[in-house]
């Protein structure tokens, strides 16, 4: 399977039908994986999430209507999904920078095009991995907000920090976090946790599962970034797995880490 042709499919797909409700499971079906995990292929592949994606090229073809003044601002509004033309003009005006009422045929509008992926990438490159089973975890620890596109600078340095401040009366971090928005499909949260009980921190109770495992023989953050890398760039577009609703996981120990990501 190339991923990077389904991926045209879905681009196409959503293309025909920016007029109409789109069903995330329609769109998962052409990637022969499961909603969440097209979601996040899209997100990292196309650097960009599948529902931002959609919005933009509705409101990019909303800007090409009024242009031709064919149609009222709230017939405009339901023929692109939404409930309102309140919500519709806050949305255009938040895209192109201008009320929709205002719009000319002198007027500047934003386009933001539809993405066509290259199929020529290669795809399948060796990364080992093992597939494990994990009982329920219960771990206490601190978090920050984040995103795709900070993550990489915020979670090390936040780690640092909470390393520095609670090493020497609760030793060492034993596990990274990273938790992911299904609605805006991406990174939300990076957490700092321990195994031992600390009261003062948040509980987060991680369900059993099944899990991938890549062993790193490292805790240097750039050896991890770059598993992760690979992962989300190489692995996971041509696996055969579905991922499951869970955050990510970093375990520490043995100076080695875990990568650890949740399957079905």
């Amino acid at each position: 399977m190339n991923v990077y042709k389904c991926l045209n499919n879905i681009t196409k797909y959503i293309e025909d039908n920016l007029e109409e409700n789109i069903d995330y499971n329609d769109l998962s079906k052409l990637l022969y994986v499961n909603t969440y995990t097209m979601q996040r292929i899209f997100s990292m592949l196309a650097g960009i999430s599948i529902s931002e994606y959609i919005r933009k090229r509705r409101l990019s073809q909303a800007g090409f209507d009024l242009y031709e003044g064919k149609l009222k601002i709230i017939d405009i509004a339901i023929k692109y999904q939404y409930e309102s033309a309140t919500s519709f003009s806050r949305a255009f005006y938040k895209f192109h920078g201008i009320k929709p009422s205002q719009v000319t045929k002198e007027t500047k509008l934003k386009n933001y095009p539809r993405i066509i992926f290259n199929e020529n990438v290669e795809e399948i490159k060796e990364l080992d991995y093992e597939i494990i089973t994990l009982e329920e975890k219960t771990l206490y620890g601190l978090s920050i907000g984040t995103n795709n596109n900070d993550i990489g600078q915020t979670a090390p340095k936040f780690f640092k920090s909470i390393s520095n401040k609670y090493k020497e009366k609760y030793g060492e971090i034993n596990y990274g976090m990273i938790t992911y928005d299904i609605e805006r499909e991406e990174s939300q949260k990076y957490y700092c946790l321990y195994e031992k009980e600390i009261k003062e921190f948040e509980k987060i109770t991680i369900p059993a599962s099944k899990w991938l495992r890549f062993r790193i023989n490292s805790q240097n953050e750039k050896d991890i970034q770059e598993i992760s890398h690979k992962f989300y760039k190489e692995f996971l577009p041509s696996c055969k797995y579905n991922l499951k609703y869970l955050p990510e996981l970093e375990y520490y120990h043995d100076d080695i880490t875990d990568f650890l990501i949740a399957i079905d």
